[in-house]
């Protein structure tokens, strides 16, 4: 799984069927000290996040299978809201 930030909402006229109904968020990837990564994608929310939620998600077959319908498009979905990061340990 992998940190991200809930930066926005994507509203579709017209969605594939086996999406419909699910909210899609623009999230910002980030670093397990909470700093930007990557570009911005695309996820299916599944726990109702917020915008400025920092949050779980994962990509590929294993985002599809958190939605319902697992025949889905989906490359990423939103799969917790996390409360606190707490890194330990070494430096990277």
């Amino acid at each position: 799984m992998k940190l991200g930030r809930v930066i926005g909402t994507v509203v579709c006229t017209q969605k594939e069927g086996s999406l419909e109904g699910i909210k899609l968020m623009l999230i910002q990837p980030l670093t397990e000290k909470l700093k930007k990564t990557g570009d911005p994608l695309i996820a299916c929310d599944t726990v109702q996040a917020g915008e400025g939620d920092v949050v779980i998600y994962e990509g590929g077959r294993e985002a599809a299978l958190a939605l319902d319908n697992w025949f889905n498009p989906s490359d990423a979905a939103i799969m917790g809201i996390v409360d606190r990061v707490d890194v330990t340990g070494g430096q990277r």
